[in-house]
């Protein structure tokens, strides 16, 4: 299978998320894309996050009725920190003939070097970079990720201005977002009271 396999902490998942997973998904004739919800990110440790549970709730939601889209709690069961280096050595040991894609953000491309194992990351999957507002993809320097490294993928996916900060910062505001984030989680966030400020 040719599986995608995208992270990041959704909090909340929005359009963007999901345009970026489809658009791959047609780019690269992926079978499956694979949202993989962290529970304790390394490059976001200290930072206040909605409850994992949540997270992965309204992930389930967002992906409802594509099948293409699944969702996985493998970071979110993982006790302390999640490296995507680990994350993909057990999805590899589960599905050995598998051909992993690992999906990311022009923005993580320049922050790779920095991640741990980032040369044992491109020996598990074929990186995938995606454009993001702001950082053009193929004017990033690819870092050297090694010999064994399969090759890094470009993919050109519609500019979508949306990021998860602004987010909240509306919802703790009281404002709308509408259209930015499917029907069905926004109706999730509104019955559990998320991103309200607490009193």
């Amino acid at each position: 299978m040719r599986l995608g396999l995208f992270g990041g902490t959704f909090d909340p998942i929005h359009l963007g998320h999901l345009i970026l997973a489809e658009q791959c998904r047609e780019a690269l004739n992926l079978e499956k894309v694979r949202f993989v919800v962290a529970g304790e990110p390394p490059h976001k440790r200290g930072v206040e996050r909605t409850a994992v549970t949540h997270r992965l709730e309204m992930v389930r939601l967002a992906v409802a009725g594509n099948p293409a889209l699944e969702v996985s709690d493998i970071e979110a069961k993982r006790p302390g920190p999640s490296y995507s280096v680990e994350t993909l050595a057990e999805i590899k040991a589960q599905r050995p003939d598998d051909n992993l894609f690992f999906l990311i953000g022009a923005d993580s491309l320049v922050d790779l070097p920095t991640w741990r194992d980032p040369e044992g990351i491109a020996r598990l999957a074929s990186i995938v970079v995606v454009n993001r507002p702001g950082v053009d993809a193929p004017a990033v320097a690819v870092p050297d990720l090694g010999p064994d490294a399969l090759p890094i993928q470009l993919v050109d996916i519609p500019p979508i201005g949306i990021a998860s900060r602004d987010l909240r910062e509306r919802l703790a505001a009281g404002r709308s977002v509408r259209y930015q984030i499917p029907r069905a989680v926004e109706a999730y966030i509104e019955a559990h009271n998320l991103y309200r400020p607490t009193t």
